[in-house]
Parts: structure tokens; C-alpha cells; sequence
């Protein structure tokens, strides 16, 4: 992985702390309002996350990739990856 490690695993501890924040609110029977704004933005968070990882993996894997046949093979996995994101 080309991204920003350091980066990567910041994001990565905020969402799960968020998700854990979740649990403890859905235990506590809090409003269901409230839970779904955090769930949105620990959703925020692991999509910048993946923003960062798929960015990285355009910037250099793709960049690097030695072939045309390469080329076109890192390009076929972004578009999966697109398709799945739009969903």
C-alpha cells in the first residue's frame, strides 16, 4: 500500500472509536436520531479513509505498472472498485 501509513491507521482508530461510541450509545438506548448522525460520520471517516488508499493506488500502482496490459488491468480493478462505491 502506497498510502499515507500513519495517515491510514489515524483514520482507521477514529472510525473505530466512533463505532464504539455507537455501541455504547445503542446500548444506553439513546436517540435513534443521534446514533444515525454518528454512524454517518463514522461512514465520512472510512470513506476518506478509502479516498486516500484508492488516491495513492492511482498516483503510484497505476503510474508504475510497466505495460500497457499492466496498465489496463490496475485501471479494470479501480473501475470495480468505482462500481462497488456507487452502490
Amino acid at each position: 500500500m502506497k498510502a499515507d501509513h500513519k495517515q491510514i491507521s489515524r483514520l482507521l482508530k477514529t472510525a473505530r472509536g466512533q463505532i464504539d461510541g455507537i455501541l455504547k450509545m445503542v446500548e444506553e438506548d439513546r436517540y435513534c436520531i443521534d446514533i444515525s448522525h454518528q454512524m454517518m460520520a463514522t461512514e465520512a471517516v472510512l470513506r476518506r479513509a478509502n479516498k486516500e488508499i484508492v488516491s495513492a493506488h492511482l498516483k503510484s500502482c497505476v503510474l508504475e505498472a510497466k505495460t500497457k496490459e499492466e496498465q489496463e488491468e490496475k485501471i479494470d480493478e479501480l473501475i470495480k472498485v468505482l462500481d462497488k462505491l456507487n452502490k
